[in-house]
């Protein structure tokens, strides 16, 4: 049918909101949820389990910086809302996100803003492969919690050698594969082994990819050209850049 797996771009209007932190629970050792409350998140919408917001934090020298982040969970009812911080090395390692996320405490604020639009993916795929390194799962948490319960479900997940899996949300029809990654694999390398090694469902399927950007790059011309899913069922991310700071793309042709 015409109107079958439909892939929708929402946009909306932009507005900074200060939000004030609820409390910050742990997921493992590479994952750091922070619940925010706030007056300001009336009128917050997120359509997409991959939406983003910015986030304004201090960039350790007197400025601002801006930094993409997953609106991981909302409760518009209790004006709630949750977002993941993926964590990367030790305090003086890390970025001025993570750093912040990492000392954040009941009474902080923030600034955020956004998400400035979504693209909605029809919940009518036979099935749904999921594929990213750490900065991806709150993306995948998410979409996990939304998919129809009867959707059948791949996770190939990429996380550094030694890290302590989080729990991801459970479903009945869901395969969690997890890539154990080491510092010598060439981008996207643990992922390409896998998809290799790997057998599609039958029927139709929707291929998200979000990782670092040469990976995932890599990852989306092998779905595509390799395997030949169709491209227009493919979304693919860089959620970073190896050697950039705070860099975000969209991986096309």
């Amino acid at each position: 049918m015409a109107d079958r797996h439909l892939i929708s771009r929402v946009r909306r209007e932009t507005r900074r909101r200060t939000l004030t932190v609820a409390s910050v629970e742990p997921r493992g050792d590479i994952l750091l949820r922070i619940w925010f409350v706030g007056d300001d998140l009336a009128g917050f919408v997120s359509d997409a389990p991959d939406d983003h917001v910015k986030l304004f934090l201090p960039d350790g020298e007197g400025g601002v910086v801006a930094r993409d982040y997953t609106p991981r969970r909302f409760d518009a009812a209790a004006q709630t809302l949750a977002i993941e911080f993926a964590l990367h090395g030790e305090d003086e390692d890390a970025g001025p996100a993570t750093r912040w996320a990492m000392h954040a405490q009941p009474g902080d604020t923030l600034e955020i803003g956004g998400p400035r639009g979504s693209t909605i993916v029809a919940d009518d795929f036979d099935w749904y492969l999921l594929i990213g390194d750490e900065t991806a799962l709150p993306a995948i948490g998410r979409r996990l919690d939304e998919l129809r319960p009867e959707a059948e479900v791949i996770v190939l997940a990429s996380i550094a050698h030694g890290s302590v899996r989080p729990e991801l949300p459970g479903r009945a029809r869901l395969t969690v594969q997890w890539l154990d990654r080491t510092s010598l694999q060439h981008a996207g390398a643990e992922f390409l082994d896998a998809l290799d090694a790997m057998s599609l469902p039958d029927g139709e399927g929707f291929v998200w990819i979000a990782a670092e950007a040469a990976a995932a790059r890599a990852v989306r011309t092998f779905v595509a050209e390799t395997r030949g899913h169709p491209k227009s069922w493919i979304k693919a991310s860089g959620y970073w850049v190896a050697g950039e700071m705070g860099a975000h793309t969209k991986i096309e042709e």
